[in-house]
């Protein structure tokens, strides 16, 4: 029988320079070679008039393969229910996603 190669343990690091943004709403989503992209986007008011027009502006794009994207959404719900936050919510209460 032949043995199985030793598996070298995964570490996490915890780089607290790591980008982060903040995003009001997913724009869209788009799969590509085995990949789910998504664009998220935030309003932003443009100040040169008064009142000023509030454009959605995209602030990140996030690429996964799909496996990683269904694993994400597994976990997400799983997070939300044991926060007792029902994940069709925010669907009930008007919110969408484009």
């Amino acid at each position: 029988m032949t043995e199985k190669p030793a598996v070298a343990p995964v570490l996490y690091l915890d780089v607290p320079t790591a980008p982060e943004f903040f995003a009001d709403e997913t724009a869209g989503f788009f799969i590509h070679n085995g990949n789910i992209s998504l664009t998220f986007v935030a309003a932003r008011c443009n100040h040169e008039t008064s009142p000023g027009p509030v454009n959605r502006v995209v602030v990140s794009r996030m690429v996964l393969p799909i496996a990683t994207a269904q694993v994400l959404v597994l976990g997400l719900g799983d997070f939300l229910k044991s926060q007792n936050l029902d994940a069709t919510e925010a669907i009930k209460g008007g919110a969408t996603m484009n």
